[in-house]
């Protein structure tokens, strides 16, 4: 492996814990990316050191191109390859030039909601002002429960997230965006909150019923050192106790 972009290499390592730690993606499958240049992107890799997200090192983010061959010399090298579902990444950069991360998690209470027929809509409200918003927007869902390994499905699954933020994949999980790692993964961590709630509320005999407009109006814009800097730093606190990288 190269020795470049490894600050990019440490955030991506320590985002898959952050998946890891909230219960969004379970063992080992899961995975995130970084878009590089037009033709470039650090992912998580597969290895023969594979423990697991919770155990994601930066040594395991490696730099493909949008075919999985190595971007620079060694970054395959030791048994490494880029995931499966390498398309699934690829399709959604090629179709969102506003997006520079991509997640792919499994989160199985958005599964079970949506199995379920719970659409996840707008019920919280200063809970968690960014899934509100993320949800008053709308969550589409690609009807497919398939591993998206080739780029016809990568463009499908592209085309059912559309130009939104996340997208819950049937029986399968969620892919969320964003400009930036934390951006992407806090994204996910709302929709799965989100998903957690209705089911809980469901369970219990309510109903979901979507926050009044009134209120959705009032919601302020807490700002992105707040929404985003701070959540992050929160979330990368959590691992402090029991990373088991041993890194803070």
């Amino acid at each position: 492996m190269t020795t470049g972009w490894m600050q990019e290499r440490h955030e991506i390592a320590e985002a898959c814990r952050v998946l890891a730690a909230r219960g969004l993606a379970d063992g080992f499958l899961g995975h995130i990316s970084r878009r590089i240049s037009a033709n470039t992107l650090l992912i998580r890799c597969r290895g023969p050191r594979e423990r697991g997200l919770a155990f994601t090192e930066a040594g395991d983010v490696r730099l493909v191109d949008t075919d999985g061959a190595a971007a620079a010399p060694g970054e395959l090298d030791g048994g490494y390859r880029p995931p499966n579902e390498l398309p699934l990444h690829v399709e959604v950069l090629r179709a969102r030039r506003d997006v520079d991360v991509v997640v792919h998690a499994h989160p199985p209470a958005v599964v079970a909601a949506d199995l379920a027929g719970i659409a996840l809509r707008p019920i919280i409200g200063a809970f968690d002002i960014p899934g509100a918003r993320l949800a008053a927007g709308g969550i589409p869902v690609y009807p497919r429960g398939v591993l998206i390994r080739d780029a016809i499905l990568g463009r499908e699954m592209a085309a059912a997230l559309g130009d939104r933020p996340v997208v819950v994949l049937r029986a399968h999980g969620l892919t969320s965006t964003g400009p930036s790692v934390p951006d992407a993964v806090l994204r996910a961590i709302s929709i799965d909150t989100l998903a957690g709630l209705s089911l809980r509320i469901v369970a219990a005999g309510g109903t979901l019923v979507d926050l009044p407009e009134q209120d959705m109006a009032e919601l302020p814009d807490l700002g992105a050192s707040f929404n985003s800097a701070t959540a992050w730093r929160h979330e990368l606190a959590r691992l402090s106790p029991t990373d088991p990288t041993g890194r803070a």
